[in-house]
């Protein structure tokens, strides 16, 4: 039965990761974000640890600072109380004394390893930074040679194909076949007011000769 599950997680796991890296193949830039998310997500993670690291810190280092005073105040308390002859007020001074500087070499103690430990996670918290930032810079330049790929496959592709050639050439024999036709309508236009003008003037004059001459 062990055998039996075995197998089944084996081959989950391997459709899993089949799947993957069908996906990578589609997708990349996809599954990269993704990746990005996830990386994200566990830098937060580290961020509120470091948040809850530095609190433990300042709590021992204020009951730390607590049971040093305590500890001075007590032994100032137990020399008045020696002096006066106190004995029961003495020992009790004495004994809270012990008690607090006991307990202020075991809250110095952690106090220290608290540090030490939020310094390394500090450390560690900053490299994941880093290494978020340089992954996201790694994602802009591949989306820009992704895009830059695409957009040339996708260029070459259009030139590459034959219908589009014809298409081209196709239009353009067509605009310069326009071109010539509004070329040799210009230059009709042009010629026939040409003519209509030097018609007009030739009658203009021969009409004056006449009138010259009847006079």
């Amino acid at each position: 039965m062990k055998n039996l599950f075995t197998r089944i997680k084996n081959t989950i796991s391997a459709d899993l990761h089949e799947i993957l890296d069908q996906k990578e193949q589609k997708n990349p830039i996809a599954l990269l974000n993704q990746y990005l998310r996830e990386c994200e997500a566990e830098t937060e993670k580290v961020r509120k640890l470091v948040e809850r690291q530095y609190r433990l810190k300042a709590e021992f280092s204020r009951e730390y600072q607590y049971a040093q005073a305590m500890a001075q105040k007590r032994s100032r308390q137990a020399d008045v109380a020696l002096q006066a002859g106190e004995e029961t007020l003495y020992e009790f001074a004495l004994k809270e004394k012990q008690q607090f500087e006991e307990r202020e070499v075991r809250l110095k103690d952690s106090l220290n390893q608290v540090a030490k430990s939020l310094e390394e996670l500090e450390q560690k918290y900053e490299e994941m930074k880093h290494k978020l930032k340089n992954m996201h810079i790694k994602r802009m330049e591949l989306m820009g040679r992704e895009n830059i790929a695409r957009a040339n496959q996708k260029i070459n592709a259009v030139l590459d194909s034959g219908s589009y050639s014809e298409k081209v050439f196709s239009r353009f024999d067509e605009i310069e076949q326009y071109m010539d036709r509004l070329e040799h309508q210009v230059n009709s236009a042009y010629y026939r007011s040409t003519i209509d003008a030097k018609i007009a003037q030739i009658e203009k004059e021969m009409k004056n000769k006449q009138m010259v001459s009847n006079s």
